[in-house]
């Protein structure tokens, strides 16, 4: 296969009527919750990918990334260039897949030292590739995910950087077009961090294009006819990641240089507070977060629901981070704290592939109509937005992205939030298997506790933290067949380092939080039976039932706290397995035990009160 160079580099060895037409992997999620057969086809396809860069002439190859639209491996030329090669999936529609050349196309305008080059792109018979090199080091999710909140002086380095970025996108004159470029989908995890340099790198250009007006609302285009046509009364923007975008990107507006403000607003946002979204800032404040006073208040303006302070604070920091980045800002040791829920950090790192089952949404939505985004045809809306989120207020938003972001973490257990006129009552159940990760994972928890707190609603939250590895899979041929589970088929539970029998009125049950309104598998009598059996024996842990069209996944985490009854609870989870058979219809159900009662009271609160960097950074308060 010939790539077509289109900037300096090497792309090794020419090979002709190499067979890549079969590039696709399936729905970004762990593989353990795969079906048998499509875990199987995922691990075929990605040696497929890396046997085919190999015989490119490319070594260490490995995937680094995957989404709705596409995935990417890296790897490395003769001479040890690092490339990133990107894929377009080949089951989308064709215009879809088009808008990899298209982003190859908008990649190659840009010349900036923190945006990696393009390096080729190429069509393989149906497969679209691109080539680019690739930025050192990992992405800012991921150091925000180990790190927790990140200082202000990094914080503000980092925006230093972005806004040097976004001043050359909103003058560019590269290439092709001397028009501003918008990226569209600025966020942490497609901003690569050098820690030893601390130097970014602008990654993933899929939802950019040409903006349509400039930073002060104005048109682009020069041209008589561009302006009469319907192409200006229309927008060209693509959404980006609805953590982060702004309302102008997100509701459709004409696109422009507004939209990556937004984007990195939210971004630094969420790296100075240790979230994974833009929607707490009603509550966290960004002037609550330790930062200096001037950036802090810059920071709010451009996230401010007022579109003419947006600009302003936009246009501030454009032309004011090149003042703001030589503050002097040392930093200072972090308080230990004790964490206001039970925190479980355990030394020994286990392999876990945590997920998070969430129930009873439906409450934290305070409306059901469609929002301004009918006009939006777009994969990630629909499985992000439309399904999820919409509906709910920024801060319940902020709350679910909360409680999905302690599933990034090695950890089990489970958390029931109940909100009451009188404030809100949280039982909790959180092991961390990485001890490394505590101080980090403790900001994650704080987070969604002070979220919680500012949710006025009665109603109740469940969510459930389960190993992955330990789901169970049983197909069947036809729906009308039972799902009939294998003969060695088992439910796995640990048992505690310490037996405890806590009396009854300690004990958290299955059914105290009633039936979910969001669940909708209704499980046969004998299941429920054993359930209750199962609910008499001291333990903690969850067990979730999916039944798909032809897939039944059993999902659970189970510690025996009563040493006592190790046999007879090994035998209640072999009767459920007994009981899978019996399963009819489809959804959801599931069950979560906590190890005891221990409910903590918080009071509601409107926002985190103020809180900048000292004005005399010698001086630690």
């Amino acid at each position: 296969m010939a790539f077509k160079l289109v900037s300096d580099g090497k792309l090794g060895t020419d090979l002709q009527d190499i067979n890549l037409r079969h590039f696709y992997i399936p729905e970004e999620q762990s593989i353990y919750l795969l079906s048998h057969k499509d875990a199987q086809k995922l691990k075929d396809w990605l040696q497929l990918c890396t046997e085919q860069l190999e015989l490119l002439g490319y070594h260490s190859i490995e995937l680094i990334g995957s989404g709705a639209f596409g995935f990417a491996f890296a790897g490395k030329t003769t001479d040890n260039q690092e490339l990133v090669f990107k894929f377009s999936r080949i089951t989308l529609p064709q215009h879809i897949q088009d808008r990899l050349e298209e982003e190859a196309y908008m990649l190659n305008q840009i010349e900036h030292d923190h945006v990696p080059n393009l390096v080729a792109f190429e069509r393989v018979r149906n497969q679209a590739i691109m080539v680019m090199k690739r930025a050192s080091g990992i992405d800012l999710e991921k150091v925000s995910l180990k790190k927790g909140p990140l200082p202000a002086r990094l914080v503000v380095k980092i925006a230093a950087q972005l806004a040097d970025i976004l001043f050359t996108l909103r003058n560019n004159t590269y290439i092709d077009q001397h028009k501003p470029v918008v990226h569209g989908d600025i966020k942490p995890s497609n901003i690569v961090f050098n820690e030893t340099t601390e130097n970014i790198g602008l990654i993933d250009w899929g939802s950019s294009v040409f903006a349509q007006l400039d930073h002060k609302g104005q048109p682009v285009s020069t041209n008589v006819m561009d302006l009469m046509s319907g192409d200006i009364n229309n927008t060209n923007a693509r959404l980006g990641d609805i953590y982060f975008i702004g309302e102008d990107q997100l509701c459709g507006e004409l696109s422009s240089s507004r939209f990556d403000e937004q984007g990195i607003a939210g971004t630094l946002y969420a790296l100075a507070s240790g979230q994974s979204c833009r929607f707490g800032h009603h509550v966290i404040t960004p002037e609550s977060l330790g930062l200096p006073a001037e950036f802090a208040k810059t920071l709010s303006a451009m996230l401010s629901t007022d579109e003419q302070k947006r600009k302003r604070g936009g246009d501030y920091f454009v032309a004011n981070m090149r003042y703001m980045k030589n503050l002097y800002l040392p930093e200072h040791p972090i308080e230990a704290k004790p964490s206001a829920i039970p925190i479980w950090s355990h030394d020994k790192v286990t392999n876990l592939d945590t997920v998070v089952y969430s129930s009873r949404k439906s409450f934290l939505r305070a409306q059901s109509e469609e929002l301004k985004t009918h006009h939006l045809n777009d994969a990630q809306l629909e499985r992000y937005y439309k399904n999820y989120l919409q509906g709910m207020g920024d801060t319940e938003k902020a709350f679910m992205s909360a409680v999905s972001r302690l599933g990034k973490y090695p950890v089990v257990g489970g958390l029931v939030v109940r909100w009451r006129p009188g404030g809100v009552y949280i039982d909790s159940s959180l092991n961390l298997y990485d001890f490394q990760l505590k101080v980090a994972f403790e900001s994650a928890v704080e987070n969604l506790i002070t979220l919680a707190r500012a949710i006025k609603r009665v109603g109740v939250f469940k969510s459930c933290m389960f190993n992955a590895r330990h789901t169970l899979h049983i197909d069947r041929d036809r729906t009308e067949d039972p799902f009939i589970p294998d003969d060695d088929m088992f439910i796995p539970f640990d048992v505690s380092s310490v037996s405890t029998n806590e009396g009854a009125s300690r004990n958290h049950s299955y059914f105290e939080d009633g039936d979910d309104p969001d669940e909708l598998l209704k499980l046969p009598e004998e299941t429920i039976t054993i359930i209750k059996k199962l609910n008499r024996i001291h333990h903690t842990g969850c067990i979730i039932f999916e039944a798909l069209g032809n897939h039944l996944k059993v999902h659970s985490y189970f510690t025996l706290l009563d040493h006592t009854k190790e046999q007879v609870f090994k035998q209640l989870l072999d009767d459920v397995i007994k009981t899978i058979p019996l399963i009819n219809g489809l959804g959801i159900s599931g069950f979560m035990k906590l190890p005891y009662k221990d409910t903590r009271h918080f009071e509601h609160i409107e926002r985190m009160p103020d809180k900048f960097y000292p004005r005399n950074p010698l001086k630690h308060n």
